[in-house]
């Protein structure tokens, strides 16, 4: 009657069980309608599940449809202040004094054409030139100097110290200088500063302070961000600083050298309109 296959969830298989027996009761009722419940479980179930996978793709789509609101961003021009001068350090020591010549050396005057009633200066005679070199001034020979041509010469006894030009300077007599000078640092500054985002919705803002070396070609070298109000600003303060032109070298003694500069720069947030 019931088939060779067993299925105790068939209507006949219940009603034998619940044969003689009171069917009112709840047991029978939830067999009865056991298999409709399993089907809409797993439907829902499956339901559910494919909609928490395409719930982030959904999402996307909503907010590709959503504009977004624009960021207002108020840009303020960055006031820049010369580095401080420290009174402690000593200015740059005077160039030395140049060596004596190798030969003696008697003043010749510059030939001008004068009456002779005029002429203050005698030029030096034959036999002067013999034995020394014509010169701005009478000057006093060293015979174991090196030879110079076209250098000035001087007093000293000692031979001038072929200065290092890998040296650093913190002080030089001319300080090196950004093309159009602080104005124009200040407006490639704001032109090329970009806010960090994150520093933008946090409220946060304040100074970088920046050191570096500018080369004797006017490159900026060992860019370093000593202090900032954020990794990410001064991160920014650096990558604008290596896009920098090149500056004006810092000049010692008539030559380029290598000089150490500190700079401030300011990330300041304007007020949303």
């Amino acid at each position: 009657m019931l088939g060779s296959k067993l299925d105790i969830l068939k209507q006949e298989w219940i009603d034998v069980v619940f044969s003689d027996r009171n069917k009112a009761y709840g047991a029978y009722e939830l067999r009865k309608k056991n298999g409709g419940r399993t089907s809409r479980a797993f439907l829902y179930g499956a339901a559910f599940f494919i909609f928490v996978i395409s719930l982030p793709t959904i999402i996307n789509k909503l907010e590709g449809f959503i504009p977004k609101a624009p960021v207002k961003v108020k840009i303020t021009d960055v006031v820049l202040t010369p580095p401080p001068v420290d009174a402690k350090k000593l200015p740059p020591p005077p160039p030395p004094e140049p060596p004596k010549p190798k030969v003696d050396q008697v003043k010749f005057p510059p030939p001008i054409v004068k009456p002779d009633n005029e002429v203050k200066e005698e030029p030096p005679t034959q036999k002067d030139l013999k034995t020394a070199d014509p010169g701005q001034k009478d000057q006093k020979g060293d015979p174991t100097a090196d030879v110079r041509i076209d250098e000035p010469v001087g007093n000293s006894d000692v031979k001038q110290v072929t200065e290092d030009e890998n040296k650093i300077f913190s002080q030089v007599e001319k300080q090196p200088e950004f093309p159009g000078g602080l104005d124009a640092f200040g407006k490639y500054l704001g032109n090329n500063i970009k806010f960090p985002a994150v520093d933008r919705e946090n409220g946060v803002s304040g100074k970088v302070i920046c050191t570096f070396v500018v080369e004797r070609d006017g490159s900026l070298t060992d860019i370093k961000a000593v202090r900032g109000p954020s990794q990410t600003m001064m991160d920014e303060a650096i990558r604008v600083l290596k896009k920098s032109p090149k500056w004006k070298p810092g000049i010692q003694n008539n030559r380029p050298v290598r000089v150490s500069y500190t700079v401030p720069i300011n990330f300041q947030l304007g007020e949303e309109q």
